[in-house]
């Protein structure tokens, strides 16, 4: 048995203090099991747990392991499609809908830190998109005007706007997204965690699903602690994560890594001047560049890295570049902490839903929008298996597709971030 502790990062210095849990060591029968304590398990087995459905949730590590307690804690609304881009391939009443739906995913994560009092060093002063290039900006000015006819509390900005909201004058205009914030990553899961236990769910750590077999009307799942989960309903949120508990799963989505520094708190005249409000933000580029602040004032960037897990500092040049690129003045600030996650990134860009069969369900599919997304969609998948009906998703059910020739993902990945790198400084 692996001893999945939780990597060396910023959130891990500052986090709120996790609840107690153990390892399963008894066989259990619930209404309901779920793999992976992340935001998409832990909002699940919250959400059925207010229903009065026994849950138990299985996690290999600490709660918040994988990317949940590594990410950029951004909570922005919407995935990465615009509401037009959903009319058009849904249809209009399906789009519209699937707009709507994404649209609410951000109000959500303020909903449970409010109602459960939620310690997560939040903020609520929006998010904002600036664009790298002319035409960049054209096209995040459209995506806002997308938003604003549909009711969304959002605004364009242009060049001097955008300059003064972020402290930087690298940027063209853009737009500000006032529904979205930020949070303390690992002590928002610690906080859905602590949550889910008040309403009666149990959760076992460094417990590893193994395996998932039918068992009669019911799914079994067996752990690597030898105990199993009995329950008539399992879902699987592992994500990123997903390794070899059901066939060809983990081949529908591409594992990428994304690595963040973050500098010593920053002094306070430059404090006063970078991301007013403590706005978060996250430029237009392929290979996009995502930053904000944390509590203690200090100055985090983060950007897509290499395939392999990063071993040394050198590993983070090139966000230490992206930084130096947006914040010319934090060139010289010292890094105090670097770390990296992965995120999985689906061909269609598309969160995922799949049931292969009855009474088994995968999520899978956040492209850097895992916070307010998985949030939100716990509260989808209990209404969709409490009421059978499948408009309660956001989107429809997919057959698992594995990518084709996925055993050369390293090589895609590779050509794709090269690709990028291209694409971002001609357009």
């Amino acid at each position: 048995m692996s001893k999945l502790e939780l990597p060396q990062s910023l959130w891990a210095a500052t986090a709120a203090p996790a609840p107690q849990t153990s390892p399963l060591d008894r066989d259990i029968a619930v209404d309901v099991a779920i793999v992976g304590a992340g935001y998409a398990g832990l909002s699940t087995a919250l959400h059925f747990a207010t229903v009065g459905r026994t849950v138990q949730v299985v996690e290999a590590g600490d709660i918040g392991w994988g990317a949940s307690g590594r990410s950029g804690g951004q909570v922005i609304p919407g995935i990465k499609y615009d509401p037009d881009d959903l009319i058009k391939m849904f249809g209009q009443d399906a789009g519209k809908r699937a707009a709507a739906n994404f649209g609410s995913t951000a109000a959500k994560v303020f909903e449970l830190i409010d109602r459960y009092k939620i310690e997560c060093d939040d903020t609520r002063s929006g998010w904002a998109q600036p664009a790298h290039s002319k035409v960049a900006e054209a096209a995040a000015r459209n995506r806002c005007r997308q938003w604003l006819a549909l009711g969304a509390d959002v605004t364009e900005l242009d060049r001097d706007q955008m300059a003064e909201l972020l402290g930087t004058d690298v940027y063209h205009g853009g737009w500000i997204d006032r529904r979205g914030g930020g949070v303390q990553p690992l002590s928002y899961t610690r906080g859905l965690a602590r949550a889910a236990l008040q309403e009666g769910a149990a959760i076992a750590t460094h417990t590893r699903a193994t395996s998932l077999n039918r068992d009669g009307a019911n799914w079994s799942i067996k752990t690597d602690r030898g105990p199993a989960v009995t329950a008539a309903n399992v879902i699987v949120c592992t994500n990123a994560y997903s390794k070899s508990l059901w066939p060809k799963l983990e081949q529908t989505a591409i594992a990428a890594n994304s690595f963040q520094v973050a500098t010593k708190p920053l002094s306070p005249n430059l404090d006063r001047l970078i991301l007013k409000d403590n706005v978060v933000a996250s430029d237009t580029r392929r290979l996009l560049a995502y930053f904000r602040r944390d509590r203690d004032g200090r100055f985090i960037m983060g950007g897509r890295g290499t395939f392999a897990e990063p071993t040394t500092a050198a590993e983070f040049r090139h966000v230490e570049r992206m930084l130096a690129r947006s914040y010319p003045m934090l060139a010289d600030q010292p890094i105090e902490f670097r770390w990296g996650g992965r995120v999985a990134i689906t061909p269609d860009f598309l969160p995922h839903l799949h049931t292969p069969e009855d009474g088994l369900l995968f999520v899978l599919g956040c492209q850097g929008r895992g916070v307010a997304l998985q949030s939100k969609m716990g509260e989808w998948v209990r209404d969709y298996i409490v009421s059978g009906d499948p408009q309660k998703l956001p989107l429809p059910v997919t057959d698992i597709s594995p990518i084709p020739f996925h055993a050369l993902r390293r090589l895609y990945v590779a050509a794709t971030l090269s690709y990028y790198k291209i694409a971002d400084v001609v357009r």
